[in-house]
């Protein structure tokens, strides 16, 4: 078992926490009074609630792998990083899946989405299942009947929690019901709050944290470096949300998370294996354990499901199943090089990051396993090869990373942002060199550069849809990947597709939601 690590407190109370979301939303708290008279008792019962709340990204419940807090909810499908990948990967242009599964052709062909789609619900009912369970336990923490330690601490943390969910709801559905400590409860529906509403509140809430949170934390948890690190992706996209550029605010927060004390770690690798606990490099991880903290959602579902014995050896990457799924396609694996030999004898570490024996450079059936190269990017063994063959992965999903920031801050530069950081092209120049790639010059700096450069390092880590929205080039048909829009060469889809829709069970939850455009 990782040291140091944020251990879920196995407490009778936080299985009373497990309704459904949408029941939160209609109805009133159903067990405040019992928590509360449970702090009121015991208030070092705060940190196993505290750790169930943080874990709620993790797992998809504290109480095993096969059990979900979202009500009606497939265990294995629904933990948050699943859906994060599956929205944000899956839909892009690096990653594709083979399964099918009821919902996960149209997000790998980019076409076909509905409301109906249980891959959609799952994310919008997780978020909405977080949302209102750190807002409850916020208020009773906040009572007169509670004294917990470091209360201003532990009630900044829960509202970083709330603001991240929020984050992922302003990026993927771009509107929803707006819960706060002050309409908690409410019998009746909540109106609906624009992206921009929404976008505001959570600035106002992590610009409120900031100073409340401590320099440094316990891993996993959230200091004043995470709030900024989610500031900085809030403000970078800002033009995307709300209409109005903030690329000079984002800079200055990362700025602000330079200084934190976080480095590059020189082995790119060690940010991705089961030893990653100990990097120096991520600013917040989603944890996995072998043994304590178990998901088919986290880690797992990238190891696992990158790998198959019909090409493959498990062992090489401590696995002992392999789910015969996703692979990456010629839009990532061709940012290094034009054929697979190309791949092997390049300098940059990160090309070595796919298995290609028994492969094809051409993803010409992406329901074909051999079609496509493995990514290898993950593996639940340690940087020194240490490991045994586990079915549930050890690595920890790093979810804020420095080199991410480096390459968001060289991006603000490029946007017209000024300089508070120093030079642009250094911290790009970082980035590559630690992973063998030629440093670049000035005018190789372009913002499509940045775009391919983000590709190279941050792919299959969450975060491709929203860069290419950004960047203007998720929809329409000005940039073209295998099975955009379901067709082998790629082809245009509509601007709509920016957004997801909103599931059909929020609509009829909440009469005073309105489905996104175009669906």
């Amino acid at each position: 078992m990782k040291k140091n690590i944020f251990k879920l407190a196995i407490i009778s109370a936080v299985s009373l926490m497990s309704v459904s979301c949408l029941n939160d939303l209609e109805t009133d708290p159903k067990y405040e009074v019992t928590l509360e008279n449970l702090l009121a008792q015991d208030p070092n019962a705060i940190e196993g609630l505290l750790s169930k709340m943080y874990s709620n990204f993790a797992l998809s419940s504290t109480k095993g792998p096969g059990d979900s807090d979202i009500e009606g909810a497939n265990a294995g499908e629904s933990p948050f990083i699943r859906g994060l990948l599956n929205l944000n990967d899956f839909t892009a242009d690096d990653m594709k899946n083979r399964w099918g599964d009821g919902g996960l052709d149209p997000l790998t062909t980019s076409s076909g989405w509905s409301d109906s789609n249980k891959f959609f619900k799952y994310v919008y009912d997780r978020i909405y299942y977080i949302v209102p369970q750190t807002t409850n336990l916020i208020k009773i923490v906040n009572s007169d009947n509670v004294n917990v330690a470091n209360k201003e601490q532990v009630t900044s943390e829960l509202r970083f929690l709330r603001a991240l969910a929020y984050y992922y709801q302003i990026d993927f559905f771009g509107k929803g019901a707006l819960v706060t400590t002050e309409n908690y409860g409410s019998t009746t529906p909540l109106p609906e709050s624009s992206r921009t509403e929404l976008f505001n509140y959570v600035e106002s809430e992590l610009l409120d944290i900031e100073g409340k949170l401590p320099d440094t934390n316990g891993y996993g948890r959230a200091n004043k470096s995470v709030v900024r690190m989610l500031l900085a992706k809030l403000y970078i996209n800002a033009e995307v949300y709300t209409g109005t550029p903030r690329y000079n605010d984002c800079a200055i927060y990362l700025n602000k998370v330079f200084g934190g004390g976080y480095q590059l770690e020189s082995n790119f690798h060690k940010n991705f294996r089961a030893d990653n606990n100990t990097s120096r490099e991520i600013i917040f991880p989603l944890i996995a354990d072998s043994n304590v903290s178990q998901s088919y959602g986290n880690t797992t579902y990238i190891i696992n499901g990158s790998l198959s014995t019909a090409t493959m050896n498990l062992s090489d990457y401590a696995a002992a199943e392999g789910w015969t799924g996703h692979r990456a396609t010629k839009a990532w694996y061709g940012l290094y090089a034009s054929n697979a030999a190309g791949l092997q004898t390049s300098s940059d570490v990160r090309a070595k990051d796919f298995w290609t024996s028994g492969h094809n450079w051409e993803m010409t059936d992406y329901k074909e396993w051999t079609d496509g190269y493995p990514s290898i990017k993950y593996s639940n063994k340690a940087t020194d090869d240490s490991g045994i063959n586990v079915s549930f992965s050890p690595t920890d999903f790093p979810m804020f990373r420095l080199s991410d920031a480096y390459l968001m801050y060289a991006e603000c530069v490029l946007r017209g942002a000024n300089p508070v950081a120093g030079d642009a092209l250094e911290f790009v120049n970082k980035v590559r060199t630690r992973a063998g790639a030629s440093a670049i010059t000035s005018n190789q700096l372009t913002l499509d550069f940045i775009l391919n450069e983000r590709g190279r390092e941050l792919n299959l880590e969450g975060h491709r849809r929203s860069d290419l929205i950004r960047f203007g080039k998720f929809t329409g048909g000005s940039y073209l990947w295998p099975w955009k829009g379901g067709i082998e060469s790629g082809t245009a889809i509509p601007s709509t597709y920016n957004l997801f829709p909103i599931p059909s069970t929020a609509l009829q939850a909440n009469p005073n939601l309105k489905q996104n455009p175009g669906y």
